[in-house]
C-alpha cells in the first residue's frame, strides 16, 4: 500500500504589522505584495472600519476581465475607469478598482457571524489608485493592494482559498 504525496494547501497570508501579503504554498512563497489595511488598526466589531484578524476564505472573486482600473460600486462595474481627474471630481470616494476578493471569516464569534462578521462587514481584498500609498495602514477596513498586484493575486487564487490576517499595524 502506497500513500500518494498531498498538495499542500495555497494559503494568502496577510501581515498587519509589516503590511505585507504573500501568497504561500507550504514553505514556498508563491508571490507578495505591500498592502494597505486599516487606518483605525485591526478589529472585528461592525462599523469599526477596523481590519479583522483570524481566518477567513475568499468567499468570491469579482472582476475577471475587466479593465485594469474599472470602478467597483456594490461590487458592480460602474462603467468608470479610474484617472486621476475622475479622483479629483469625487475627492471623498473609498474607490476600489480593478479586481475584488470577497472574504468571509472562518471562526464564530470572532469574524463571523452576528456584530462581528467579515463578510457582512464587506471586507475585501481589492485594487486602488496608484497615489494611495502602500506598506502603511489607510483603509476603511479592506486590504488594499496595487491593481497589478491584486490583478496577479486575483489569477492565482480560487474562491475557497483560505486567508490568514494576523498582526497588529504598526
Amino acid at each position: 500500500m502506497s500513500l500518494m504525496a498531498q498538495e499542500e494547501e495555497v494559503i494568502v497570508t496577510i501581515d498587519l504589522g509589516r503590511q505585507h501579503l504573500q501568497l504561500r504554498q507550504g514553505r514556498r512563497c508563491l508571490f507578495e505584495a505591500a498592502v494597505s489595511t486599516a487606518a483605525n488598526g485591526p478589529g472585528e466589531r461592525l462599523g469599526s472600519e477596523c481590519t479583522p484578524r483570524g481566518w477567513h476564505v475568499i468567499r468570491a472573486r469579482i472582476g475577471a476581465g475587466c479593465a485594469e482600473n474599472t470602478v467597483f460600486v456594490a461590487r458592480r462595474p460602474s462603467g468608470e475607469i479610474h484617472t486621476p481627474a475622475l479622483s479629483r471630481k469625487f475627492p471623498r470616494r473609498d474607490w476600489i478598482l480593478t479586481r475584488i476578493l470577497w472574504l468571509s471569516g472562518l471562526e464564530p464569534g470572532r469574524n463571523r457571524l452576528g456584530a462581528v462578521d467579515t463578510m457582512r462587514r464587506y471586507i475585501y481584498i481589492h485594487g486602488s489608485p496608484d497615489d494611495v500609498p502602500m506598506g502603511v495602514p489607510g483603509s476603511h477596513g479592506c486590504i488594499r493592494m496595487r491593481n497589478r498586484d491584486v490583478m496577479i493575486l486575483f489569477d492565482l487564487v480560487r474562491a475557497g482559498t483560505r486567508v490568514l490576517i494576523s498582526g497588529e499595524n504598526p
